[in-house]
Parts: structure tokens; C-alpha cells; sequence
């Protein structure tokens, strides 16, 4: 059976005047997902977006809401991005609160929990949640800060992940993916896409997009 790729534009790159008209336009052009991005300047040396704000978007838009907590202690946040209508949270294997807690609370709202991964950090020690998860997400630059450089040493970790989560499973890769090497990512066993300048500094986001997907 052929993959289905899905696309999730990252909000990070938009313009952020005008957040919801952004947001608007990924969605006609193709996007299923929205990826957003949380940081709290503790766990990346960077500040985003909070729960009002995807509150906010909520209304308007019918995009799968991809909320992915760069958080020294997401447990404490889960049920505010939760509420505020995030359909899958995931959140660093790296920060301080208890893996298997947080994945129950996401749950306990109904929606999907995932692990995310830096670049240094190996998969294996994590495969034994793969059961209880519904997505692991790939940092393939460092997080904190979009625009960065595509890091291909981490395809490996995707392979190893959907040899052992089988085909159903979704992996997720996050950082400089672009036209140029999108496809090495697919053949890893990749199939979300996050992508940001590539799409929102596109003369046509749509064609990135579907040819992303296609």
C-alpha cells in the first residue's frame, strides 16, 4: 500500500500579523495539518506561542491542530493546549516530567499523544512506548529557532522507528525540510512532513505542497 504523506505547515514562519489569514492559507492550499510550536524559553532559548493564542485559531480553522510542546515540564501545560483545542500534543523525551504520565494525561482528553526527539537523542531507549503512542516526532535541526539547516544524520532513526512501529504508525520529521530533500526523509520512513519557510516563503505554497505529498 502506498504512504499517505501528510503536510504540517509550521505557524512558526508565518507572518505573525496576521496569524489567521496564514493560517487560512495553508489550509486552502492543500495542508491537512497545522504544526505549533511551544517554547518557554527555558527548554530552548526561544518564546512563542501560548494556549490563547491556538485558542484563537481554533475557531477558524478545521486543520489538525499538531501542538508540539518545547517545554522544560509540559505536564503542567497539557491540559491548557489540550483545551485550547490541540488534536495531537507531543512533547520532548529530554525535558523533565514523567514520559508515561504525560502521554496518559493526553489522553485522558481524548486526543493523540507523541514523543518528539532531538537530534542527539537515540530511538531505541523509546521504542518501548511505541504502543502507547500515536506519533514520534524527529528533530531534524536543533529547536528553538526556525530556518536552520536539514541534519540527515537523524534518518536513520526514522527507519529504525518504522521498522518497529510498523506501517500504520505516524513518524513526523521537524527542521529544514525543503523540495531538496523531502523525499530522502519519505524514503526513511518519514510520512508528516513539518515544513515552514519552505512553504510559507513559496511564490505557491500549494504546488510545494502537493508536490510534497504527491
Amino acid at each position: 500500500m502506498e504512504k499517505v504523506v501528510k503536510i504540517s505547515p509550521s505557524l512558526l514562519a508565518a507572518d505573525p500579523n496576521c496569524l489567521g489569514s496564514e493560517l487560512k492559507k495553508v489550509e486552502d492550499a492543500g495542508a491537512q495539518m497545522i504544526h505549533l510550536d511551544i517554547m518557554d524559553g527555558h527548554f530552548v532559548p526561544n518564546l512563542s506561542f501560548g494556549p490563547d493564542l491556538i485558542k484563537g485559531l481554533r475557531k477558524n480553522s478545521g486543520l489538525i491542530f499538531d501542538v508540539h510542546l518545547m517545554l522544560s515540564d509540559p505536564i503542567d501545560y497539557i491540559d491548557a493546549f489540550a483545551n485550547a483545542g490541540a488534536d495531537i500534543i507531543t512533547f520532548h523525551v529530554e525535558a523533565n516530567s514523567d514520559i508515561k504520565e504525560c502521554i496518559d494525561k493526553i489522553h485522558s482528553h481524548g486526543i493523540k499523544a507523541g514523543l518528539v526527539i532531538k537530534p542527539d537523542t537515540e530511538a531505541t531507549e523509546y521504542l518501548k512506548y511505541i504502543n502507547d503512542i500515536e506519533m514520534i516526532l524527529i528533530m531534524s535541526v536543533y529547536p528553538g529557532f526556525g530556518g536552520q539547516k536539514f541534519i540527515p544524520r537523524v534518518l536513520p532513526k526514522a527507519s529504525e522507528i518504522r521498522a518497529a512501529a510498523g506501517p500504520d504508525f505516524d513518524i513526523e520529521i521537524d527542521g529544514g525540510i525543503t523540495l531538496e530533500n523531502y523525499k530522502l526523509a519519505l524514503d526513511a520512513g518519514v510520512n508528516v512532513l513539518v515544513a515552514g519557510s519552505s512553504i510559507y516563503n513559496a511564490e505557491d505554497p500549494a504546488a510545494v505542497i502537493k508536490e510534497m505529498m504527491a
